[in-house]
């Protein structure tokens, strides 16, 4: 890869990773666009690296409060609004992480193509813009209901089609329950935190399995910009949420899904 590329990519996994988007289709996208050679796996591992340690340091308080609660949990078997709000990210986890292990291969075989992203970007753009008009509520992360996690966590099992949005689906599958957009936001990009976690950790299995050379230059500046670049999102998505809504990603995801389809 040369310096470009690194970027740009670096920059568009920062943006995309935490917006109602679809970080895995730009990512896919943005290089067939632009007839670029495939960044290999070690560099998506990197930007996900970044985007990780930019949740952790956004949501640094509220994490350690959910560490302590959840400790609490199991040594006192008491459950706080703290350890609640844990464990619906343990649990709100499990549907997507079995999903992933059933399904990897099918996802990774026939649903990477531009014509598949196009309509799942177009689909699930429609359900959130749906699911903001009709069903969005004022009820907080911290009033979620066992039910509302379940909803939640199954919904995310979807975002393993690129197109779809892991953020996005979350995002609409908490305004359909009854949360605020910013609560909803909030809980999804919690909610990233042991998915992004666990998709690194099978794409590391990967480069172990399958040994090459990395160029450690290209890595250690793409965990750097994608880290800055969505830390900065988060920060100003969720100011932005509370003010405008989520209609401006609908249309978007409209637009893109209407090109990709004339274009391939």
């Amino acid at each position: 890869m040369d310096w470009l590329q690194v970027f740009v990519l670096s920059v568009v996994q920062g943006i995309t990773e935490f917006l109602p988007v679809s970080s895995s289709a730009h990512l896919i996208l943005v290089p067939v666009f632009f007839d670029w050679p495939d960044q290999g796996l070690y560099f998506d591992v990197a930007l996900h690296v970044g985007s990780l340690i930019a949740v952790l340091l956004y949501f640094r308080d509220e994490i350690g409060a959910m560490i302590r609660g959840f400790v609490r949990s199991i040594t006192t078997r008491t459950l706080d609004a703290d350890g609640k709000l844990a464990w619906a990210i343990v649990l709100g986890t499990i549907p997507v992480g079995l999903a992933g292990l059933l399904l990897k291969d099918v996802v990774s075989s026939y649903a990477r193509s531009p014509h598949w992203i196009a309509w799942g970007v177009i689909v699930f753009g429609l359900l959130l813009g749906w699911a903001d008009w009709k069903f969005r509520g004022e009820r907080t992360e911290r009033d979620m209901t066992w039910k509302d996690v379940a909803i939640i966590g199954c919904a995310q099992a979807l975002a393993l089609f690129p197109g779809t949005s892991r953020s996005g689906i979350t995002l609409t599958a908490a305004l359909m329950v009854g949360m605020s957009r910013e609560a909803a936001a909030r809980f999804s990009f919690l909610l990233s935190i042991p998915v992004i976690v666990l998709a690194g950790g099978l794409e590391a299995i990967e480069i172990v399995r399958q040994p090459q050379a990395i160029d450690w230059m290209p890595v250690l500046a793409g965990i750097a910009i994608s880290g800055v670049t969505a830390y900065a999102c988060i920060h100003y998505f969720l100011a932005f949420i509370r003010r405008m809504g989520v209609q401006v990603f609908v249309a978007y995801r409209i637009v893109l899904g209407i090109i990709l389809l004339s274009m391939f």
